[in-house]
């Protein structure tokens, strides 16, 4: 062998010594874990996996199904072996040369999985992309199209189906990914090694479960370089705490505006960075602007229920606000949860002849839950059944269990391509301050959750005159008079656009419906600097949403600029005032904004909150 050949081979090959090394670091640090995480199984007590969701018999009345009609199986075999065919016909040819021939199955423009050129230039990497293609269609189409299981059967199957087959991609495994094996290659099997620790730190991140790292945790520090529009906390009870965010215009708007987020997460996805901050945004608008920024519960609070969140929650903040400003009159705007408890409240105030909200702003907000999309898949009697007992048990829902089922929405986006990412190509998570905030998960009393599973999205009872009761009120959304704007995503799927809907049509006074480009986060948080996405508008609103689409209109940018006409066209909505200070009404200050509830991390239990 030649020198050179010598010099080769010791650039594709690893050291031996080397390997055997760190490999035997990492296995010693396995072994390690493995042994507590069995003590502690031992000390809990073993148990088999409880099957809440019901799939086992999901897939049993599956199985049944499709033999009680075995002609569309064999149809269906049929149909695959003449694609494979078509396939060995394609792939043989192009082997030759040649590259006149279609291909037999192309992915989705949408599917970011094979964006390496190697997938389409090597014919063999495109021979394992195109029959994984097939084989997965062949799968999830004989599935969804299985005649004779009823619709929670149909949906679970077909759910799961698609997660396995997202599962079973050859982009997630190290040998049949081009972009893996070059950097095996490159690495010389470093990057293996490196994937192996850091799937080893994930799952004792998890105390046991894999909890894939989307971004770097200490890239980011609240108040520092995310959630930094300077403000002060004005107001605090059990519930929450009110911001008031710093003036930064000369003038404000008379109307102070109150923002009400979610606490199915944390409220600075509307305070990221200051160039996609809604909240730095709007104040540079000239608006007072308020933040509630919900507590992150423990089992103290598992006897709170939704009408606790309303009373001690929005009114409080509605009453805080009047007295930090003296303004009767207040705008308020919501995001997604956040606008269920919004709507409920204007209707316990239509009751109680409380006219303090002039105009009120819906972000991804549903109220009609009857088309849910496929959280519907986890939103059945038995699973909520068992969902509850598990919460009971502890008091809460773990916010772990929550970020699950929606990362679980969009596997190959938010776990297959983390996890080649960590695992495969040995790397580090991008500092990503999006990432940063989905991680940040919150629990869900467990009364409260309960109540807003069984009334809302089984029952589907807030669209009903008294269908729910709250603080001894029957609520009505149709004794809703104050003027709404509700503002929704065309490919969110946690609140499916047609089902925000036909909660539009539900409030009793004039309606303004605006449609955003993208998804449930980046169609809302979508700053006028950026031009991206576009929204549709439609200055009527019919009864379908199919026919409001057909007859809108685009627009071109952010819709935030069409919802700031719109709140300044409101009665009184154009009058200024002096601008106000945090502190200065009859609230005083309490500390610096972001404040101290929004700081408590589930993932850094064990770490002193910044």
């Amino acid at each position: 062998m030649s020198q050179q050949n010598k010099i080769d081979e010791e650039k594709c090959f690893p050291d031996p010594a080397e390997l055997i090394k760190n490999y035997s670091e990492v296995a010693k640090r396995a072994s390690q874990m493995m042994a507590r995480y069995i003590d502690k199984k031992s000390d809990e007590g073993f148990s088999l996996p409880a099957d809440e969701m019901g799939i086992a018999k999901a897939f049993a009345d599956l199985s049944s199904a499709l033999l009680a009609r075995p002609q569309k199986v064999v149809e269906a075999q049929l149909k695959l072996m003449r694609e494979y065919l078509s396939l060995w016909q394609y792939s043989t040819l192009k082997m030759m040369g040649s590259s006149a021939l279609a291909a037999v199955a192309t992915p989705l423009h949408s599917d970011k999985r094979f964006k390496d050129d190697e997938w389409e230039n090597n014919f063999l990497f495109d021979f394992i992309k195109q029959s994984y293609l097939l084989t997965a269609d062949h799968l999830n189409g004989i599935v969804s199209e299985t005649e004779g299981l009823d619709e929670s059967t149909q949906r679970k199957v077909s759910f799961f189906t698609r997660q396995y087959t997202d599962a079973m991609s050859p982009t997630n495994f190290a040998l049949s990914n081009p972009e893996v094996v070059r950097e095996t290659m490159s690495s010389k099997g470093q990057n293996l090694v490196r994937g192996f620790d850091n799937l080893l730190r994930d799952i004792e991140a998890g105390d046991g479960q894999l909890r894939i790292r989307m971004t770097d945790p200490d890239a980011f520090e609240l108040g520092k370089n995310i959630a930094t529009t300077p403000g002060k906390v004005v107001f605090q009870n059990e519930m929450f705490q009110l911001i008031q965010y710093d003036p930064s215009t000369p003038q404000q708007f008379k109307k102070p505006l109150l923002i009400v987020p979610p606490w199915i997460n944390k409220f600075y996805i509307l305070d990221l960075r200051d160039k996609n901050s809604f909240v730095k945004w709007a104040t540079d608008q000239g608006h007072t602007t308020f933040v509630m920024s919900w507590i992150n519960p423990d089992a103290r609070y598992a006897d709170k229920n939704f009408e606790d969140y309303l009373l001690h929650g929005t009114l409080a903040a509605i009453d805080a606000v009047e007295q930090a400003t003296g303004e009767p009159r207040i705008n308020a705007a919501s995001y997604c949860l956040g606008g269920t408890l919004l709507m409920s409240t204007l209707a316990y105030m239509a009751a109680k002849k409380d006219k303090r909200i002039a105009s009120a702003t819906f972000f991804t907000t549903m109220l009609d839950f009857s088309e849910p999309g496929e959280l519907k898949v986890f939103l059945d009697e038995a699973t909520v059944a068992s969902l509850e007992k598990r919460m009971h048990e502890r008091g809460f829902l773990d916010g772990a269990d929550m970020a699950g089922t929606f990362t679980m929405l969009r596997a190959n986006d938010l776990i297959w391509s983390f996890a080649v990412n960590n695992y495969l190509m040995g790397k580090e998570s991008f500092p990503f301050d999006l990432l940063y905030w989905n991680a940040d998960s919150t629990r869900m009393p467990a009364t409260m959750h309960s109540f807003y599973l069984r009334n809302f999205y089984l029952g589907n009872k807030l669209r009903e005159r008294g269908g729910i009761t709250l603080g001894g009120v029957n609520i009505d959304l149709a004794k809703v008079k104050t003027p709404c704007y509700f503002v929704s995503a065309i490919e969110d799927h946690i609140a499916p656009w047609k089902s925000t809907y036909l909660g539009a049509l539900l409030p009793g006074g004039p309606v303004k419906f605006v449609l955003g480009g993208s998804g449930h986060i980046a169609g809302i948080i979508n700053p006028p600097a950026a031009n991206k996405y576009g929204f549709w508008t439609n200055e009527e609103l019919p009864e379908s949403a199919d026919d409001f689409l057909a007859g809108a209109t685009p627009n071109p940018g952010s819709w935030w600029t069409d919802w700031q006409r719109w709140v300044t066209d409101q009665v009184g909505g154009t009058e200024k005032v002096a601008a106000r200070q945090p502190g200065a009404g009859q609230l005083k200050v309490i500390e610096d904004a972001p404040g101290s509830y929004v700081k408590f991390r589930l993932d850094q239990r064990n770490a002193r909150a910044k």
